[in-house]
């Protein structure tokens, strides 16, 4: 589901990609969190690439939409 989710914000065209952010679980980061924008991450099989960094999905918090603030996806 999440992976068909972000499918959809980056090749949509009712969507821009340029419009959301991802939110992901990085240990050690400050709360434990990093924030990457969804135009410049990349789906591999079961994680997305940004630059040289490889995050899985379930380490993924949520995606919001930076104009609107709203929560696409929370993760529960």
């Amino acid at each position: 589901m999440l992976k068909e989710l972000i499918n959809k914000l980056l090749w949509h065209p009712d969507y821009n990609p340029e419009d959301y952010i991802i939110n992901y679980l990085h240990r050690g980061a400050e709360n434990d969190e990093k924030s990457v924008p969804l135009k410049n991450i990349v789906i591999e099989d079961s994680f997305l690439v940004f630059d040289e960094t490889h995050i899985p999905f379930h380490r993924i918090l949520e995606i919001v939409n930076t104009k609107t603030g709203e929560i696409i996806y929370k993760k529960r």
